[in-house]
């Protein structure tokens, strides 16, 4: 009985360190990208960072009512909610004096379109990442 009690728990601390090194393998810095908007617009219209995975953070300074985030892949219909990265979303609106910040994304190669429908802003502000 105590052979199997022993064998049962050698069993399980393996399996826990197995997993435990899977994710420890898995994670990658996760890096921040923080935009302001301003009443009709975005403070920077123009940014560029490294592949990798981020999270955005958007602070809303004096627009006077909520405001969002939404990032799409350049060339794809802004207008349509299918061709938007949905975890860059903010997780909730951002009111007048605050910020919020979305879900962990992986950016790969390429040129994005960054906008607020709330706000609204131009539709002219580009992400790139190399």
């Amino acid at each position: 009985m105590k052979k199997t009690i022993s064998i049962l728990i050698v069993a399980l601390v393996t399996a826990f360190s197995v997993q435990a090194q899977d994710k420890m393998g898995k994670n990658e810095a996760v890096k921040t990208i923080a935009l302001e908007q301003t009443s009709g617009e975005f403070t920077q219209k123009q940014i560029t960072v490294s592949e990798g995975t981020y999270v955005f953070d958007i602070a809303n300074n004096g627009v006077g009512h909520d405001v969002g985030f939404v990032l799409v892949k350049k060339g794809q219909d802004l207008s349509k909610p299918e061709n938007h990265i949905q975890t860059a979303y903010v997780t909730k609106p951002v009111a007048t004096g605050a910020s919020q910040t979305s879900k962990p994304t992986k950016l790969t190669k390429g040129e994005y379109v960054y906008f607020c429908p709330l706000n609204p802003t131009s539709t002219d502000n580009i992400l790139t990442v190399k």
